[in-house]
């Protein structure tokens, strides 16, 4: 600063009214060029300060995901071993079938047993609340996540379905029938009824439902995943720059 005000003064004492004019203009871009950079700078850390926060949330989104993921293969696991027994269930009692008697007390004890995937967290709606969507720049992964708590709503509902089903229904039938300790059936009559038979195939009608639905969701968790990873890589190219 110095310097420009020797100088100011050496044009000033000269009287070159046009070398000085030039000299102004001249400090006056120097002064724009150095605010124009001081932006530029401020914008740039911005902006490396957002694409931080940004990765961190896709990697958090991801980390719980694949939690649920986790979670969702169980429950698919189990819901399905017990659809198999389920329909096992269903075949002996449509053939009439009293060759198998200590089978199907087993497999009638299991008729309590149902999966609960029961995912309470929502991430899309904390998303939107918190004001943390803005720093998700990719439209598709927010609008899957949205979808992806559609499919969770929906698990729930099933698995809400499926419990009252069993409280209501599955447990006031079978206790008349079948001694728990042992799996013992008591009356074989009732159990070989047609109304307990349409009891059977209402289980597995939900259970099915529930299935369908494990699997959208885990189909939209692949997509999810996709997109992040893409952004992952992408954040991570830019920062090795």
């Amino acid at each position: 600063m110095k310097l420009f005000r020797k100088i100011r003064q050496a044009l000033i004492k000269e009287g070159n009214l046009k070398r000085y004019l030039l000299y102004a203009i001249g400090e006056i871009l120097l002064v724009m060029i150095g605010i124009s950079l001081a932006f530029q700078v401020n914008n740039w850390n911005d902006n490396r300060i957002k694409q931080h926060s940004e990765t961190r949330y896709y990697e958090n989104i991801h980390d719980q995901i694949a939690d649920d993921k986790k979670l969702i293969l169980e429950q698919m696991k189990s819901n399905n071993g017990f659809r198999v027994q389920f329909n096992y269930l269903n075949e002996i009692l449509e053939h009439n079938d009293r060759s198998k008697m200590d089978t199907l007390g087993l497999i009638i004890r299991n008729l309590t047993q149902y999966t609960d995937f029961d995912r309470q967290g929502n991430i899309y709606e904390t998303m939107v609340n918190s004001g943390e969507v803005k720093l998700l720049r990719n439209h598709n992964i927010i609008n899957g996540l949205r979808l992806l708590e559609e499919k969770y709503l929906y698990i729930n509902r099933m698995e809400s379905i499926h419990y009252d089903a069993m409280m209501k229904y599955v447990v006031p039938s079978i206790i008349p029938i079948l001694k728990f300790s042992n799996g013992t059936i008591v009356n074989p009559d009732e159990v070989y009824d047609f109304k307990f038979q349409n009891l059977v195939l209402s289980l597995l009608q939900i259970m099915r439902e529930k299935d369908k639905v494990y699997n959208e969701a885990l189909n939209e968790i692949e997509v999810i995943t996709s997109l992040i990873d893409e952004e992952l890589r992408g954040n991570w190219e830019v920062d090795s720059r």
